[in-house]
């Protein structure tokens, strides 16, 4: 039997068995990711949640953290916490779209013009009720990590404008949205995992991808890509969710701990987050050919790809939530 599936099953029965243990027996929770270890989510999980959640249940549950894929990839994890093999993991909220397509409604493109914008949807009534469908769905959500504002890379031609898309393969995350829009702007969007994607720009299967600077940095691609572009086309947030089914079999304290410490640990990642972004882009603008996208770029891309998206996501996601994100979003 491979390791893998027998910590998963010593895992479940951990938690199977936690109601009956001592008051004073140490239990362990498994939390994975599939971002690199210095990604500023991995290290504020590792750093800060680890720590945290010790010091609330003195030490009673402790947490297991397993970053950079070391448990499989995002669909992977979202599929173990599902099924309650995994206690919690944080993933690009993409991977979580297609279970829970309200999602989508914060996946608009070119809606959010920075960050304060972004989370003050996402901390609002909008992310109460994405939070309301997750838990429908088997997940606990225990709040919201920047993951950050998407931009392109590619190995073929500088990112300009709009013309400069067509016909360019780019890999994108399995989110209907996403897709739909980089169909709008003329490119040809391919599915794909994260952990699949450095060998497919390595090898040209896919010319270019698109992620914040946190990602194309630690992930290396500046490696296997020569453009890079502030295309800025989506903000993305990483979602921080528990398995429904094992959150409910911990103590109500318990519950409250892992609660209490991952809202510690998420104030934390934001603030890493948004140092690591502009540390990146300098480190990125210096090893790669940087192209500035011009705000009339960007308004004539936000022209044709949000009209072409929005029917579909109204459909999917609820026009009710879709129209209140474009509410919220304008607000200054």
């Amino acid at each position: 039997m491979p390791t893998r599936t027998i910590t998963r099953i010593a895992f479940a029965a951990l938690l199977a068995l936690g109601a009956a243990l001592p008051a004073a027996a140490q239990q362990k929770l498994q939390i994975a990711g599939n971002f690199a270890s210095e990604h500023p989510s991995s290290v504020a999980v590792d750093q800060v949640f680890k720590k945290e959640l010790a010091r609330l249940t003195n030490n009673q549950l402790q947490v297991d953290v397993f970053p950079a894929m070391q448990l499989g990839g995002a669909k992977e994890n979202v599929d173990a916490v599902r099924s309650g093999t995994l206690a919690i993991t944080w993933v690009g909220a993409a991977f979580l779209s297609r279970i829970a397509p309200e999602l989508e409604a914060v996946s608009l493109p070119f809606v959010f013009a920075n960050r304060e914008s972004a989370f003050r949807v996402i901390d609002g009534p909008v992310g109460d009720a994405i939070d309301k469908k997750l838990q429908d769905k088997g997940f606990i959500s225990l709040g919201w990590m920047e993951l950050g504002m998407r931009h392109v890379t590619n190995s073929k031609t500088p990112i300009r404008s709009k013309a400069d898309l067509d016909g360019l393969k780019v890999r994108l995350q399995p989110n209907e949205t996403h897709l739909n829009t980089f169909r709008a702007l003329g490119a040809n969007p391919v599915a794909m995992d994260v952990k699949e994607l450095y060998s497919a720009l390595e090898q040209r299967v896919v010319d270019g991808q698109e992620n914040p600077y946190s990602v194309i940095a630690a992930n290396r691609y500046s490696e296997v890509q020569k453009h890079l572009s502030n295309t800025g086309h989506f903000f993305d947030f990483i979602a921080v969710v528990a398995s429904k089914r094992a959150f409910e079999q911990l103590k109500p304290e318990f519950q409250k701990a892992v609660r209490d410490a991952m809202t510690v640990t998420i104030a934390h990642q934001r603030k890493l987050a948004a140092e690591d972004d502009a540390r990146r882009f300098a480190e990125l603008k210096a090893r790669m050919t940087y192209t500035e996208v011009s705000p009339a770029a960007r308004a004539e891309m936000r022209k044709i790809a949000l009209p072409a998206v929005i029917d579909g996501v109204k459909k999917r996601a609820g026009a009710d939530l879709v129209n209140q994100v474009l509410s919220e979003a304008a607000k200054h």
